[in-house]
């Protein structure tokens, strides 16, 4: 996922663009393309006569939009026709602009846009956009699926959408019966007359099609949504149950053939030698291609008749590599390099005054270590090239469909017009699948251009495996913390010194302008401090080291909220205060949405209330990230020398739930992700240069066996909605902690906790 920072540019509603740095605004408003030319009515109509009030029109009228018209006429992420077809059965498709990898947008987009249609929920039906730019995200500007921004960005533009759709119906319905429009209304996907007569909307979708789009329509009252706010099941469940569902990794096209590559060991290295004969003697493998691949490294592409032609031509393979130019780092050395830059100066984000520390009645001096971090998604990186006369087609899971496909372009020698990216369904991502650099996307270009200068006029698909993904790079960063505290005995801090060391995720992107100011990177610190009203100096160091990194599910507040939560806990426990009651007194009336998240999980949990089994503890935490707050009451417990975690209570505020099960969901999966960042071998090391761990059974994740009984709460509200893609995921750890440290006095301060 992308970070706090990744949001709108200011060209945007200044609801939006309030949220970003200037310097990011500034970024992106530089570097955004300009805005499509309005389509007029005639140039709508010409395209749209389809058949049904029509969708997949769209990439026609991006490359075609006619130059008359208001400066106020609408933009194409604005239009109807590239988001919704009504068939003359009834049938409702509703496009989606975003990747659906398991946060379920799939139904919450197409929830939204049915509740201003007044469409029948049960005839509605999607199909995801593509890199076309109706299907860019409307606050942003570019094709983006992360930082907890799909709903966030998408619901006033999925009502509009619906909104005027339904204008369009009531429109041809009028004409038709030769009424006042104002005498018409709709309901469950029919337009009624006064006298109860209805007419379909399949049967009105062509008349409705020559209507003329409205620019300003008015949509419902909350208190009259019938879809919104209401638990709905997605309509990707039973696909998904009864393994019906296709990902990426399920494209198929006539005479495919498979690639898998042979990574460098180290990051960057190249080949010294190579000897292919007994993988070219492999049945079913057809090419052994030298390719470039990321970080300046070189591989050998085995493409094949198939994944396992592939995969015994790729082992066949003798390979000697070339590592003397590249750095080999080593995760003891970089601890310890880590530890004498704390002791550095270096960049302030924060800098108060740090005199009362010298003579505070009550000090904490503490250290946290956060290891690098693998997303791995269930479903492998993968990318399906096909390599035509005119230009090139591309099938995979992207957070990112326009700057992967103008990525594949410069590979391939095309314009980004000629380019076609298909989105397909993804298996998780967690941020992978959002790469600025389209890694994976650029080595499956290379493998087909090599293939077909080889003679290989085919489809091909680049498959990740399991160890390529565990080994290939593009980490949550490694991370050390160093606080020194100084409180008296009430609780109030009197000065906070800390240090953050770790590598800049935006570094060496395009997004570094706007990220990095006064050599901080904005996604490191993102979480430190807010909301406590903390006096405190936060100096930052990004060391640069051969180890790709990315934003991680919920990017920084992976690392600061474990550190922020368990501190304030600890200050608790130290002058004998109740952790809830400190951190809302600490609140105060500045944070209600704090307040409320936290009071709801209390509440619900039983907390101060309930009386605990014998050996079982309370934690608590609560943490903002993406607009939204979480705020979790958990039970724990140590049986025979392991942690366990036994129930989890979430309290959550992300304004309006446009799909409480939705939200469920998430704050679910995000806490069992973040359950994974606590469990014994959930780390990525280095040794030599290496990746020390393969697969799960090196690099751990929770099993059903680890697994907590969840209860997930809604704060009520009629707010716009904020982000839940993310927020579940940083307080879990560090509400885990806190319970273990009341159960043996020991502060927690390292992630993953260490072994019995």
């Amino acid at each position: 996922m992308l970070p706090d920072a990744f949001l709108p540019n200011a060209s945007l509603p200044n609801a939006f663009a309030d949220d970003l740095p200037p310097a990011l605004r500034q970024l992106l408003a530089r570097n955004a393309p300009a805005d499509p030319q309005p389509m007029s009515r005639r140039r709508f109509l010409k395209l749209t006569s389809l058949g049904g009030l029509a969708l997949g029109a769209f990439p026609l009228i991006a490359g075609a939009q006619d130059t008359a018209g208001a400066a106020a006429a609408l933009k194409p992420t604005q239009q109807p026709a590239a988001f919704l077809h009504i068939a003359p059965d009834g049938v409702v498709t509703v496009a989606i602009n975003r990747l659906e990898f398991g946060q379920g947008v799939q139904t919450a987009l197409p929830m939204i846009l049915a509740e201003e249609l007044d469409a029948d929920w049960s005839k509605v039906q999607t199909r995801f956009g593509d890199s076309s730019p109706a299907y860019a995200d409307p606050a942003v500007g570019i094709h983006l699926t992360g930082g907890s921004n799909s709903i966030h960005n998408s619901f006033m533009q999925y009502r509009e959408l619906g909104a005027r759709a339904r204008a369009m119906l009531l429109a041809a319905a009028a004409e038709h019966w030769q009424v006042n429009v104002i005498s018409l209304s709709t309901e469950n996907g029919a337009v009624v007359r006064a006298d109860g007569l209805r007419l379909g909307y399949g049967e009105l979708a062509d008349a409705a099609m020559a209507q003329p789009v409205p620019e300003q329509v008015r949509l419902k009252d909350a208190k009259d949504f019938r879809l919104i706010g209401q638990p709905t099941r997605r309509l990707d469940a039973q696909a998904k149950s009864s393994g019906q569902q296709a990902f990426g990794l399920d494209v198929r096209l006539p005479g495919q053939l498979t690639a898998l590559i042979a990574h460098p060991p180290v990051f960057g290295a190249r080949l010294a030698a190579l000897d292919d004969t007994a993988a070219r003697a492999v049945r079913g493998v057809k090419a052994v291609l030298r390719v470039p691949v990321a970080h300046g490294g070189e591989g050998v592409a085995v493409v094949a008749e198939g994944y396992w032609p592939a995969q015994v031509g790729r082992e066949a393979l003798k390979l000697q590599w070339d590592t003397a130019a590249v750095e080999k780092v080593d995760s003891t050395r970089q601890l310890a390099h880590y530890r004498e830059l704390a002791n550095r100066p270096g960049p302030r984000h924060f800098d108060a005054d740090m005199a009362p520390l010298k003579t505070a009645p009550k000090r904490i001096e503490a250290e946290f270590v956060f290891p690098y971090l693998a997303h791995a998604p269930m479903e492998p990186l993968n990318c399906t090239v096909r390599i035509g006369a005119e230009g090139a087609e591309l099938w995979l899971g992207t957070q990112l469909p326009g700057v992967d496909g103008q990525a594949a372009a410069r590979v391939l020698g095309l314009k980004p017009e000629q380019v076609k990216v298909h989105v397909q369904m993804a298996g998780g991502g967690f941020g992978r699948r959002a790469v600025p650099s389209s890694d994976y996307v650029v080595e499956a270009c290379e493998v087909a251009r090599a293939a077909r200068a080889a003679g290989l006029a085919a489809p091909v698909q680049l498959v990740w495996s399991r160890e390529d993904d565990i080994r290939g790079g593009y980490y949550r960063p490694m991370h050390l913390h160093r606080a020194r505290i100084g409180f008296d005995d009430a609780g109030r801090v009197l000065a906070w010194d800390h240090v953050l060391v770790g590598q800049s995720i935006a570094a060496g992107t395009p997004f570094e302008g706007g990220m990095i100011k006064n050599g901080v990177d904005a996604t490191a610190v993102e979480g430190m401090l807010a909301p406590y009203p903390f006096p405190m100096r936060l100096t930052v160091h990004h060391p640069k080291l051969n180890v790709p990194v990315l934003w991680w599910r919920s990017v920084g507040s992976t690392h600061t909220a474990f550190v922020m939560e368990t501190l304030v806990d600890e200050i608790a426990r130290s002058t004998q205060q109740d952790p809830v009651a400190y951190r809302m007194a600490l609140f105060g009336d500045q944070h209600p949405r704090h307040r409320a998240a936290l009071q709801l999980a209390v509440d619900r949990s039983g907390y101060g209330q309930r009386t605990l089994p014998a050996g079982h503890a309370w934690g608590v935490a609560v943490h903002e990230s993406f607009r939204s707050v979480v705020a979790y009451v958990v039970e724990a417990s140590i049986e025979q020398g392991q942690p366990v975690l036994h129930r989890v209570t979430a309290g959550v505020h992300c304004n309006l739930a446009v799909n409480p099960l939705g939200v469920e969901a998430q704050v679910e999966g995000a806490a069992i992700m973040g359950l994974s960042m606590c469990l014994p071998g959930a780390a990525i090391t280095f040794k030599d240069g290496e990746v020390e761990q393969r697969n799960f059974d090196a690099f751990a994740i929770p099993r059903i066996g680890d697994t907590p009984a969840f209860d997930v709460h809604i704060v009520p509200s009629a707010e716009p909605p904020t982000g839940m893609g993310e927020p579940g995921l940083p307080p879990l750890a560090p509400a885990f902690a806190n319970a273990l440290a009341r159960l043996t006095g020991k502060p927690i301060r390292t992630l993953p906790f260490e072994r019995a």
